[in-house]
């Protein structure tokens, strides 16, 4: 297991400056996700990692070795790519085999790793396949032990599951996070699907536009966001603009056009004052709905649409005499509410009430 350290690394292709002075350090033995939508800059960062891209400016640092420089084949990295790379002329041992014999290891010695790495991801009956006899989500394991047999330092994996169908998708997600704990590695995993670094992330830093605004748990980054692209990125929320009315006890009370609500900052830096106009970011599960009102957080409205998936049921619920629409999600619904209803009450605790600067 090694730490990485990444310290103000600059990235730029021509006039486009792809990594604007990233910093992050990664612990030894994290699943470590980079996550953002197309061009933030996620796969230039692993690419520079593995020593493809050699920075404009800052430092990579494996354990307390700076590899800013050096070329990919002396990092000692696996990479698992999203085309799965895999020679089409050659079998399942051949294939995993191939670094290693690159590395002029004794034969001996390559048949027990290829063994062990194939054995690692459940796939020993499979060795003299070719990847044309093999399934996608069989390929895919293929090239993780391609890239564990070389034992590296650490594992780089660009979107790997996107050609995958979604019940593939979640056994592979699972069965990586499996492998990577089982082997004590290090690695850093490049996706856009936020439910992928959700589920199997120890950390998460979110990108853009080559910067990193957040890095924390998966936990922290969804309940905690610490400003609107972060909300907005991952998972669902509703938006609510109004302006803070006063401060006190850890609580923002802000005025909004439904009126008062209570909420708290996530962001330890942040400083709101009495008249900053601020943005409210409120997950859809978080709010509820009620025929009786509550003591604060508390509002009243008229059903809108409701759709039922089974083990949710999705409402929008119209408040205030603007009729503001609120998304809200209702897990494993055991009754329902029809639209026009308008004897209810929507209303959420202080504590899901996301404070956030306006314009960030």
């Amino acid at each position: 297991m090694i730490s990485i350290q990444i310290e103000g690394v600059v990235k730029r292709f021509g006039s486009v400056e792809a990594l604007k002075g990233v910093s992050i350090d990664i612990e030894p033995g994290e699943l470590f996700f980079l996550l953002g939508p197309s061009g933030c800059g996620k796969t230039t960062l692993l690419r520079s990692i593995a020593g493809f891209y050699i920075p404009d400016a800052g430092t990579i640092a494996f354990g307390h070795e700076d590899v800013t420089n050096m070329p990919p084949h002396k990092r000692n990295t696996g990479m698992m790519f999203q085309s799965y790379a895999l020679w089409p002329h050659m079998t399942v041992t051949e294939n995993v085999a191939f670094g290693l014999e690159q590395r002029k290891l004794p034969k001996s010695k390559v048949a027990t790793r290829v063994r062990e790495a194939l054995e690692s991801v459940h796939m020993e009956a499979y060795v003299d396949r070719k990847p044309s006899q093999l399934s996608g989500g069989q390929q895919q394991r293929i090239a993780l032990a391609r890239a564990l047999v070389v034992r590296p330092r650490c594992l780089l994996l660009d979107e790997p599951l996107s050609n995958l169908d979604a019940k593939l998708r979640l056994e592979m997600r699972l069965e990586i996070r499996r492998v990577c704990k089982a082997f004590n590695l290090t690695a850093i995993y490049v996706t856009h699907d936020q439910k992928e670094a959700l589920s199997i992330a120890d950390r998460v830093a979110v990108l853009k536009d080559g910067e990193v605004l957040q890095v924390g748990t998966p936990q922290e980054v969804y309940r905690r966001p610490r400003n609107r692209f972060v909300a907005d990125f991952i998972g669902e929320t509703n938006f609510i603009e109004g302006k803070v009315i006063r401060m006190g006890a850890g609580m923002i009370l802000v005025e909004t056009g439904i009126g008062e609500m209570n909420g708290i900052s996530s962001d330890p830096e942040a400083e709101f004052e009495e008249g900053d106009a601020v943005m409210l970011s409120v997950r859809p599960e978080s709010i509820r709905l009620d025929r009786y009102p509550a003591d604060e957080n508390c509002f009243s409205g008229v059903v809108g649409e409701l759709t039922y998936y089974g083990e949710m049921a999705q409402y929008t619920f119209l408040v205030g005499a603007d009729l503001v629409e609120l998304k809200l999600f209702e897990l494993n619904p055991k009754q329902f509410y029809s639209k026009g209803e308008d004897d209810l009450y929507a209303f959420m605790d202080p504590e899901d009430v996301i404070v956030l600067p306006k314009n960030d």
